[in-house]
């Protein structure tokens, strides 16, 4: 509807001026015409001057209408060019709002998908084979290879994970899912993992501990969603720590699919760059695969939640994280730039 304002303005702004060039032509002949009037008029002497009267009304009319073609050209100008202003804000602010929306839904989707990840991290801490490994009260190597086995039939139907790890209260992995994609990881130390610390700060097990996106160079350098909690004795809700539970989601190709499944229009898909900013606005997900984690995004916040603003010839929208349920977010934004 905007777009279609917009052209009607512009088609009769160009109809107006043609329609004022055919009077302007028009009244240039008529004074021609007059002029020659009043030429023949002076050579027919007495006898033309009744004509030379009339020549002088037709030169006075289209002077006349001269004028009034130029005031109606620099009205009518003046008019649609306040048509064409409102025109274009009206459009600037429907794409702008409708992106600022479209930027919301993004990082909510992001949201109830994490959310999740939240709520795996917690009930995988409580299964009995997790917690007897991390006990260490049966023998070792049978415990560390039932969770192992139990690890990896978790991976099986949780495809988003590129690992689950065990670490003992002292922070050395003795349990993984995919020691055969990943060997080596078994003994390796992460107590100073930032996941690994702040699954044992978590006071209960209802909590949780999640890092933003990162690369792990222990699992090929990959981008990864970790999450963690600490598993504790007997599984209880309150019990004291014995280990930690880090799960790491696959997060480039889950991200990837979210910002280029946007619900936009093929036209404007090719005009739009779609992302996930972190909270120090660090592009974590693009439409266009570039900047992961290597791009700073200069985000101007002009309101707190969710705004739009133009920037030369670049319509910026963006959307703070709502969270989802008990997880509030990162401070994470949905964004669209669009040309």
């Amino acid at each position: 509807m905007q777009d279609d304002i917009l052209k009607l303005a512009f088609e009769v702004h160009r109809a107006t001026e043609e329609k004022i060039d055919v009077i302007d032509a028009l009244t240039r002949r008529t004074k021609t015409l007059a002029l020659n009037a009043r030429i023949e008029a002076a050579r027919a002497g007495q006898q033309g001057a009744a004509f030379a009267v009339v020549a002088q009304e037709m030169s006075d009319f289209a002077s006349e209408v001269a004028h009034l073609a130029t005031e109606l050209r620099s009205v009518i100008a003046s008019n649609i060019t306040q048509i064409e202003t409102a025109g274009e804000k009206m459009v600037l602010d429907f794409r702008g709002a409708r992106y600022a929306d479209l930027s919301r839904n993004v990082v909510e989707i992001i949201d109830r998908n994490l959310y999740e990840r939240s709520c795996d991290v917690r009930w995988w801490a409580t299964d009995s084979a997790v917690v007897d490994v991390a006990s260490g009260l049966t023998d070792n190597d049978a415990a560390r290879e039932r969770a192992n086995e139990r690890l990896a039939t978790i991976l099986r139907s949780y495809t988003v994970y590129l690992d689950l790890w065990v670490a003992d209260i002292n922070g050395r992995v003795i349990a993984q899912g995919r020691g055969n994609r990943y060997p080596g990881i078994i003994g390796k130390d992460v107590s100073q993992s930032l996941w690994f610390n702040k699954a044992l700060q978590t006071t209960s097990g209802d909590a949780f501990a999640v890092c933003d996106i990162a690369r792990e160079p222990l699992l090929e350098d990959a981008a990864v969603a970790t999450y963690s909690t600490a598993i504790r004795a007997g599984g209880e809700v309150l019990g004291e720590p014995i280990g930690a539970l880090g799960i790491f989601f696959d997060w480039e190709p889950q991200a990837q699919s979210v910002v280029r499944d946007v619900a936009l229009t093929e036209e404007e898909r090719r005009a739009c760059r779609v992302m996930l900013l972190n909270s120090n606005f660090q592009v974590i997900a693009s439409s266009d695969s570039k900047g992961l984690l290597t791009e700073r995004y200069p985000l101007d916040i002009i309101q707190p939640q969710r705004g739009f603003y133009r920037q030369r010839d670049k319509l910026i929208s963006y959307a703070l994280t709502p969270g989802y349920e008990t997880y509030h977010g990162l401070g994470w934004y949905g964004c669209i730039e669009s040309r």
